[in-house]
């Protein structure tokens, strides 16, 4: 496959679309460490075209943020580990993960924002939302036909989310759903991902029985689980299990539950009839002390605070709709 930014500037998208990302309209709101995405009004999505020598300090944003350099390289801090990318890596941030972005002096890049609970209220999703949980780094240097693959999403999101198509937010979406299903795929083939499974019927049924111990999770989070009632479901001791669980998902069981407890807390908290309590117990927290203890941890900021941050983000989003509608 042909370099994609070679494509896109063989094709005269990156002089076409940084034409329509003027500084003014390339802001990001960030107040204290929290940015107030600025999707398009009505939408879910934010992306550009960004060609500005402009560094954003350490922050935190609601949206998964997708990086792809195009010329020159793009340095992006989180968690204290820092990652140096070159042109066609893309690189994938968490979202609620604290960050810091610096770019050179000059160089252009695609940047995308867009909210990841579309996608990770699909049954099944859960699974990879384990691996989707970390930083993830998709060298170009691998040239192998899965980064050909995902590069090439990139760019078919890049030239919908330009297009006039009235569909165009469906058509990102119906991509960022093969992209992370692509990677999810491929962590799920990789070799050593399934120590314990030999043989490719080994393999299948082992992920047979993870799937199910997730959608279990989904189902049964608010209760009190215990890892020993989740290693039934799967059908292993509890030592086999627990090892195994916290090959595949990056998570030991307890955290992951933790995990996924927070995000349904998230949902909740966008409720503004829902005292933190009632969100606390809904979520499967059995005190409020624990709930804002694990959700400081995991969000870098107190439930409270976010349902105050989070909706303001929300209600400037509604304002923003009913304004005439501007490129970008």
């Amino acid at each position: 496959m042909e370099n994609i930014s070679n494509q896109l500037w063989n094709n005269n998208l990156i002089p076409q679309y940084l034409q329509q990302q003027t500084e003014d309209q390339f802001h990001r709101i960030v107040e204290g460490d929290y940015e107030f995405v600025d999707y398009l009004p009505g939408s879910s999505l934010r992306f550009w075209v960004n060609n500005l020598p402009v560094n954003y300090p350490l922050h935190w944003h609601p949206a998964v943020e997708m990086i792809m350099p195009l010329e020159n390289s793009y340095t992006v801090i989180v968690k204290s580990e820092e990652y140096h990318l070159s042109p066609g890596d893309i690189f994938i941030i968490p979202a609620g993960e604290l960050h810091h972005l610096i770019a050179p002096a000059t160089g252009v890049r695609l940047i995308y924002l867009f909210d990841f609970t579309v996608l990770s209220r699909i049954r099944g999703f859960s699974y990879l939302a384990t691996y989707l949980s970390q930083p993830i780094l998709i060298p170009k240097e691998s040239q192998n036909e899965f980064y050909d693959a995902q590069a090439l999403l990139m760019l078919e999101m890049c030239n919908d989310y330009f297009s006039d198509n009235a569909l165009r937010e469906l058509l990102i979406y119906a991509h960022l759903l093969r992209f992370f299903a692509g990677y999810g795929k491929r962590r799920m083939n990789a070799e050593n991902a399934l120590p314990y499974g030999n043989g490719a019927a080994r393999q299948m049924t082992l992920l047979e029985k993870l799937n199910k111990t997730f959608e279990y999770v989904d189902s049964h989070f608010t209760e009190s689980l215990t890892l020993e009632m989740a290693a039934d479901v799967a059908g292993f001791s509890k030592f086999h299990f627990s090892r195994l669980f916290k090959q595949c998902s990056g998570y030991n069981f307890y955290d992951y539950l933790c995990y996924r407890r927070i995000k349904s807390a998230e949902s909740l908290l966008l409720k503004p009839s829902l005292s933190i309590t009632e969100i606390a117990l809904q979520s499967g927290f059995c005190s409020l002390s624990t709930f804002n203890r694990v959700f400081k941890k995991l969000k870098n900021c107190t439930p409270s605070e976010y349902r105050s941050l989070y909706h303001k983000d929300l209600h400037d989003m509604v304002e923003k709709t009913t304004t005439p509608e501007r490129n970008g």
